[in-house]
Formats: structure tokens, C-alpha cells, sequence
């Protein structure tokens, strides 16, 4: 076998090899040294993929990446240590760190965006034990603004969406045999039942089936041909409500505004703002839970 270092089948496999002048040599006198280089010469599997793909480096840069490598294998000395581990930590802050918190309040709205500037400004800021307010002081204001931020955002992108479903709830609550609560919650009671109603801590065993208001099904009971059991208050709030005044034996069906249900989240087929709609059946009250 030709022996050649990591780093210099690694140029070869890119076309690179003049970058490795300064690169570590094969010694392999024993089992261990051949052991040794193999491990390494294994551990570059998915490097230039991980490189391009996850850390964004071009193509046409790589020997400037492979260069870096070079560099940070010969850094033993605790000061520089410390400075390439901050350079690696001002990548990931201005990069997929800014790009994910960016993401998640604008709910990949790519025409809205955080000031970057101002991000990074308070960033570094911060880190110098500079920054204007303290950190959980921050936390503070951003768990109370950013919330509404990107509900507003979300109330901006699903526009159109949000008023089809306040449309049907506003047509629906007129229809035959459908009341309305309080709350909001529209039902009709398709058989009634003659047992006892669950209290909020109660257990209860149902059927159900959930739809959006255009027939796409989201969940089903049915479909897995056993009822669910659970307790009446560790769901969302319109079913809560429903179950709570539900004789035991009862089918109801409901229909259950955004602000009952998953509001501006995103569950999976749910869409923010989406009323569902929920054929229930009350099986059981397996148990009241005291605590």
C-alpha cells in the first residue's frame, strides 16, 4: 500500500493534492500504526458531503477547507485552541444558528426577516459581558414578543385560510341541531347517551375520528379499531369541554374553533388557525384521578 496521510488521499479524491505540503506522514511499522491510519483514512467517510451540505463550504473552495484542516491538526497551544474554537462558534452563530431562529419565528416566510445585524450585535455583546440588558432579561422579552411576532406573521401568511374556517363556524352554528357554547364550541348531539359525565380528571375511553373542514382526516380511532383512553383535561380545550358534559354512551360530533384547538400551531395535517371537526364516541369513564 501507498503510504500517504488522511488528509492527502482526501485532496486526491477532490483533485487537491498540491494542498498537502505540510500534511502528517505514514509511519506504519506495526499493527497499530496500520490500525491507526486506516481508522483515520475511514473517518473521512461523508467529509466533503458534510462539508458542502451541512457546514456550506463551495466546491471550488475546498482547498482552503482541506487547508483549515491542516491547520487545526498542528494547534495544541490552549490560546490558539481557543481562538479557532470561537471562529467555529461565529460560523455556526451567523449561520445555521441565525438561519433556524429566523426559520421558526417566521415560519419559513423567506420575505420576513430578524436583523441579522442586530442579532449578531447582541450576540457578541453579550459574550463580552457588554450588552445592554442581561441575558435572562432578554429571554424574558423574547419569550413574551417573539410569540406574537410570528403569530402575526402566521396571521399574515394563512389570511385567506384563517377566514374559510371562521366562514364555516359562522355557517355551521346555524344548522340543524347544532348548539353553541360559551367558548365557542359548536356540537350536535348524534346519540345521547345515559351514563355519568367524566369530571376534567376523569379517565375516559373513547372513539373518534378527526376531520378538517375540507374531509382531510387527521386522526382516526377507528382506523387503529381500538378506542383511546386518557384523561378529560390533558387534551385540547374544546375537547375538554365536550367531554365534561358528555353522558357516558354519548356520540356527539364537534366542531371546534382555532382558539379550542391548536390555534397558530402546525400538527401534522393541521395547518395554523384550522377549526376541526371530531366524531366522538364516549366509551367509558375508566377511573377519576384525584391528583
Amino acid at each position: 500500500m501507498k503510504k500517504s496521510s488522511l488528509i492527502m488521499m482526501f485532496a486526491a479524491a477532490t483533485g487537491l493534492a498540491s494542498c498537502t505540503a505540510q500534511s502528517p506522514k505514514a509511519n506504519m511499522k506495526s499493527d497499530v500504526d496500520t490500525l491507526s491510519y486506516m481508522m483515520g483514512v475511514s473517518n473521512t467517510q461523508g467529509l466533503q458531503e458534510y462539508a458542502m451540505g451541512r457546514l456550506g463550504i463551495d466546491s471550488t473552495h475546498m482547498a482552503d477547507f482541506i487547508r483549515g484542516i491542516e491547520e487545526g491538526l498542528k494547534q495544541t497551544d490552549a490560546k490558539q485552541k481557543a481562538y479557532m474554537a470561537g471562529i467555529q462558534i461565529g460560523q455556526q452563530v451567523s449561520g445555521d444558528m441565525f438561519d433556524a431562529i429566523n426559520d421558526r419565528i417566521f415560519n419559513g416566510d423567506s420575505t420576513q426577516n430578524l436583523s441579522k445585524e442586530n442579532f449578531l450585535a447582541g450576540f457578541v455583546s453579550a459574550v463580552k459581558k457588554q450588552a445592554l440588558v442581561a441575558p435572562d432579561s432578554a429571554a424574558i422579552y423574547v419569550n413574551a414578543k417573539a410569540e406574537a411576532i410570528k403569530e402575526k406573521a402566521l396571521e399574515t401568511k394563512y389570511a385567506d385560510y384563517k377566514k374559510q374556517n371562521e366562514d364555516f363556524l359562522a355557517t355551521n352554528k346555524s344548522k340543524e341541531g347544532v348548539k353553541v357554547t360559551a367558548s365557542g364550541l359548536q356540537y350536535k348531539v348524534i346519540t345521547e347517551g345515559k351514563g355519568e359525565i367524566p369530571g376534567e380528571t376523569a379517565r375516559v375511553k373513547v372513539n373518534y375520528k378527526g376531520t378538517l373542514i375540507d374531509g382531510t382526516q387527521f386522526d382516526s380511532s377507528y382506523d387503529r379499531k381500538e378506542p383511546t383512553t386518557f384523561r378529560a383535561n390533558q387534551v385540547i380545550k374544546g375537547w375538554t369541554e365536550a367531554l365534561t358534559m358528555m353522558p357516558v354512551g354519548s356520540k356527539w360530533e364537534l366542531y371546534i374553533p382555532q382558539e379550542l384547538a391548536y390555534g397558530s400551531r402546525e400538527t401534522g395535517k393541521i395547518k395554523p388557525f384550522s377549526t376541526l371537526i371530531f366524531e366522538v364516541e364516549l366509551v367509558s369513564i375508566e377511573k377519576e384521578d384525584k391528583k
